[in-house]
């Protein structure tokens, strides 16, 4: 994932998680704002209470590629971050892609032309 496409800085993720839209799945938590951008980017959190840096490294692979394929199926102009729960690592590929799709269809961000 290139670097212009990934929230890094700690006040854009506590802007998102005071003024932004949130969903909760078994596996993740999902929240979005609109930026003034052409694209959307992404951050990704998972806390040490998931477990070691292997573990939590591992979360964040997954997450990445569920957004990765769900990409051209969601709307541009977004700013997203997904929270990994425990389940996250437990949950086969399909459910995760999955969840991950009924949240952004929660939010708004899914294309619905693409479904």
């Amino acid at each position: 994932m290139k670097k212009a496409v990934t929230i890094k800085q700690n006040h854009e993720f506590r802007r998102l998680y005071a003024k932004g839209k949130s969903a909760v799945g078994p596996a993740m938590v999902v929240y979005c704002r609109k930026n003034r951008l052409d694209h959307s980017r992404l951050g990704l959190t998972v806390s040490t209470k998931i477990g070691g840096a292997v573990v939590r490294n591992r979360a964040r692979r997954r997450l990445r590629e569920v957004y990765r394929l769900s990409q051209p199926g969601m709307k541009q102009g977004y700013d997203i971050v997904i929270v990994a729960r425990s389940r996250t690592l437990t949950t086969p590929f399909p459910a995760l892609m999955d969840s991950f799709r009924r949240l952004c269809q929660k939010l708004g961000l899914w294309e619905e032309a693409a479904s």
